[in-house]
């Protein structure tokens, strides 16, 4: 064999690349100083696009499938290396391999908040994220562009430049928006549209293609996100005073189906009172007498007659519209109206001897003495009396 055939095996005669990973956008083929054999075979798979570069300078591109490189198929690498009439020796050129699917899954978020201004709570701090899809639209001009000569180039070096990109847009188009952050949960689809056609103009330049943009959340500061519960909670709940009462109802009824444990003792039921009290318009100060765990005993002479501070004693008859307070376990529960004291008279939870006080009276006074409760405890049957048995 002789030195020119032996030189001649070592000329490129296939070109091919076949892609197992999942990351990689552009592969430069390998060579023996890049000479490549008249008449080789150049092999384009699916999904890709070969770049022929000489001296340089972006030659011929091919889409996918199978060709032999020869004169005919090699129109501006022809004209750049000056091969006028056609040649037929190895010829020197670099082949770029471009990976032409979509790439997805790419994550873009603010590393820092972004700052805009809400007509409601005011300067507010956000963070947003989503997902992007791209792939290579224009393999020449992205070589030109992005890839210049890296011989493997992936997804990740070019991931910092358009997340950077994409930060910056969703930063403007939030100030121009000037949407309240109670709506911006409601137009993540909006936002994305609006964002890609921004953004889609900016890759091209890159040679890129943008095919799909998502916002998928957009945070709130902690303290913003806790307004915004107490709102809707309030919301949910409606009418205070129907759903205090309709609190303290339940947790009356609980205590009374556990007569002997905690709730029934003051803590569940203390909860339940506490509620409903908070109905009564009577909340100031010097309304009741105190009472400091030892109901029954003497209280301190304020010198103003008790429960005339805030106007004149109510009328006879007037009951109903008085405000009471009841002693539970040695807590003070209260105010409360009338009909919630007869029903836990009925239920169980207020015993004859239970401490009770409203505005007139002096000091505090057991249940049944009171003349507006006391016909509540004729509907109560009195405790059982031990059963005697013969020895």
């Amino acid at each position: 064999m002789s030195l020119w055939e032996k030189a001649r095996k070592e000329f490129i005669d296939i070109v091919a690349w076949t892609d197992d990973s999942t990351h990689t956008m552009v592969y430069r083929f390998p060579g023996n100083d890049n000479e490549i054999k008249y008449g080789a075979k150049l092999v384009v798979r699916q999904a890709q696009a070969a770049v022929f570069v000489n001296k340089g300078k972006i030659a011929d591109i091919f889409p996918s499938g199978h060709y032999t490189l020869e004169t005919d198929n090699l129109p501006v690498l022809t004209t750049l290396a000056g091969w006028k009439y056609g040649f037929h020796s190895p010829f020197k050129a670099e082949v770029y391999f471009v990976n032409l699917k979509n790439f997805t899954n790419l994550k873009w978020g603010t590393r820092n908040p972004v700052i805009v201004k809400d007509p409601e709570f005011g300067p507010l701090r956000l963070r947003a994220f989503g997902t992007y899809v791209i792939k290579v639209a224009d393999p020449g001009r992205f070589i030109r562009e992005i890839v210049g000569t890296d011989g493997l180039f992936t997804v990740e070096k070019v991931a910092d430049q358009l997340r950077n990109l994409i930060i910056s847009r969703f930063s403007d188009l939030l100030g121009e928006k000037k949407l309240p952050i109670t709506e911006l949960t409601a137009s993540y689809s909006e936002l994305s549209d609006v964002l890609n056609r921004i953004i889609s103009p900016e890759f091209m330049a890159y040679g890129l293609e943008l095919t799909k943009f998502l916002v998928e959340n957009i945070s709130l500061p902690e303290e913003v996100e806790k307004a915004l519960d107490k709102r809707s909670s309030m919301k949910v709940i409606g009418n205070l005073d129907d759903y205090f009462k309709f609190q303290s109802a339940n947790a009356m009824e609980e205590a009374a189906k556990n007569p002997g444990g905690d709730a029934a003792g003051g803590i569940g039921m203390g909860m339940g009172f506490a509620m409903a009290g908070q109905i009564g318009k009577a909340m100031a100060a010097g309304q009741q007498p105190p009472f400091g765990g030892n109901p029954g005993s003497p209280q301190p002479d304020t010198g103003t007659a008790v429960g005339q501070a805030g106007g004149p004693p109510p009328l006879p008859g007037s009951h109903g519209n008085l405000q009471y307070f009841v002693a539970i376990n040695g807590k003070q529960i209260g105010p409360l109206e009338l009909s919630t004291v007869l029903h836990n008279i009925k239920k169980g939870n207020i015993g004859r001897d239970t401490l009770v006080w409203h505005s007139g009276l002096e000091n505090w006074q057991k249940a049944h003495a009171i003349a507006a409760l006391s016909h509540g405890f004729a509907l109560v049957p009195p405790p059982l009396d031990p059963i005697e048995t013969d020895p």
